[in-house]
């Protein structure tokens, strides 16, 4: 016959044994708002060893959210049968809620004795991580060891997040530095300027305080609607536009970015990982945007730099999140590699695919095939350029050299003319009053009106519905 009170008694030994004040517990009370943490099948796995992973729910801001948190301490920091169990019902929870997911990765790696088991497990979880890919934003935070098939999952969530502290890698450091590769290889500052890793943090806290700031910015999932914050504009913007169009060469892609957005609202992505591209979550009038800066002082548009700015599009068009596009470049990076043609490729398919409001502000040059992916009409819904912009097909010297070429025939002082003749092309041919007479940019602003001008064509562009030609999928440049 059942006794009730030793049921009971077994209960609460079962809670004290689950409720142990463990790093991944905490993690998760640091991640989730206080007091809205609800644990999910605690008691799995309990007959042989704690299960190596805590899976829940709760609330970060006004967003509900599922998580895990490896446990490093349970069961020898090895993933178990249960521990993928646990995790592959999270995933079908938020498949069926539409709900974000956040995954907390510290582990040692696949318990061995369940290594067939395992690699079943895994395969279930990474199927699950791609269906859900576009449909609920996926948020990975690494705060240990993340390895093999585990970072495979980290990396295959929309943001990573890392403390400086913390491994990443698909196979061991001691195996590939024994093939004289990297020693860095695993790192953090590697993860980093891989462009693997989104952003790099302090500590645990830090890093899952960054986790909040992005979960809030997006919405639930594609088909919900996104968050309005209160915000300000930046205290520092007047100061910061002027100083840019002061000296419109050399002007910092990021300061611009700030100077846009609303006030503490930028959060950089990949800052490490393709310079020549600035990309950035912020806030705009209250509305998450994502931004994609350029300007050749930070540097060139390369692999890595279009590799950048593609991701970032594609996350932003997922949750039809804005992206603002501030153009200042002369153009994809002078090489005879043959990968930045499929590269760049890409970029202008990212670009051109996309559905969400785009929103373009050509404030130096936008030469040739940049100009093409990142401000012609057919990529973009609104372009604005400031008086200093210049479109042209060629680098403003070459085009010179070859529609002058007998002018300059002779001249006593050949820079002195070239400069001239450089002048006189863009105030003629390729300068901004001239694309917008001819219908290439849609207005010219003064700099100080930026801001301004974005939120007008965000007002304007909040109730876009386009769709794609019916297919399964496009084919990009990969």
């Amino acid at each position: 016959m059942m006794n009730p009170e030793s049921k009971m008694n077994q209960l609460a030994e079962y809670v004290e044994k689950t409720s142990q004040d463990t790093p991944a517990r905490k993690r998760l009370m640091a991640l989730f708002d206080a007091d809205t943490f609800v644990e999910l099948d605690a008691f799995a796995g309990i007959g042989e060893d704690l299960c190596g992973v805590v899976t829940g729910y709760g609330y970060v801001g006004d967003s509900f959210v599922y998580a895990y948190s490896q446990d490093v301490t349970a069961a020898g920091g090895a993933i178990t049968k249960a521990h993928a169990k646990k995790i592959s019902k999270l995933y079908d929870l938020a498949v069926k809620t539409g709900c974000p997911v956040v995954g907390i990765f510290d582990s040692n790696g696949a318990k061995l004795t369940e290594a067939n088991e395992m690699l079943d497990a895994y395969g279930e979880i990474l199927a699950k991580t791609s269906m859900v890919s576009g449909v609920v934003p996926q948020i990975a935070a690494v705060l240990g060891t993340c390895a093999g098939t585990s970072a495979m999952l980290a990396c295959g969530a929309d943001f990573l997040v890392m403390t400086k502290e913390a491994e990443l890698f698909l196979n061991a450091p001691f195996v590939t530095n024994a093939k004289g590769e990297d020693k860095d290889a695993g790192t953090a500052d590697f993860a980093a300027k891989a462009g693997i890793a989104s952003l790099i943090a302090d500590d645990d806290d830090a890093a899952l305080e960054e986790v909040r700031r992005i979960v809030t910015m997006f919405p639930q999932n594609n088909l919900a609607p996104a968050p309005l914050f209160e915000t300000a504009e930046n205290a520092q913007a007047a100061q910061l536009i002027a100083k840019a169009y002061a000296d419109i060469d050399s002007m910092c892609a990021k300061s611009l970015v700030e100077a846009v957005a609303d006030a503490d609202s930028v959060v950089e992505l990949q800052a490490d990982f393709g310079t020549g591209i600035v990309a950035a979550l912020a806030t705009v009038s209250g509305a998450a945007v994502g931004f994609i800066a350029n300007n050749e002082s930070n540097g060139e548009l390369d692999i890595d730099a279009c590799d950048k700015a593609t991701r970032l599009i594609r996350v932003c068009d997922a949750f039809n999140i804005p992206v603002v596009t501030l153009v200042n470049t002369k153009g994809f990076k002078v090489t005879a590699c043959p990968v930045l043609i499929r590269k760049s490729a890409r970029l202008a398919h990212a670009y051109a695919e996309a559905t969400t409001a785009k929103i373009t502000v050509i404030c130096g040059q936008a030469i040739g095939a940049a100009y093409m992916a990142f401000a012609s009409n057919a990529n973009t819904d609104v372009t604005y350029a400031w008086p200093t912009a210049v479109i042209s097909a060629m680098g403003l010297e070459a085009t010179v050299e070859f529609l002058s070429h007998d002018k300059l025939k002779g001249t006593t002082d050949l820079e002195q003319s070239k400069q001239e003749l450089i002048d006189e092309y863009v105030n003629t041919t390729a300068g901004a009053f001239k694309a917008a007479e001819n219908g290439y940019v849609d207005d010219v602003i003064a700099p100080e009106d930026t801001r301004a001008a974005i939120i007008h064509a965000m007002e304007m562009l909040a109730g876009k519905r386009v769709s794609n030609l019916p297919k399964k999928h496009s084919i990009m440049p990969l």
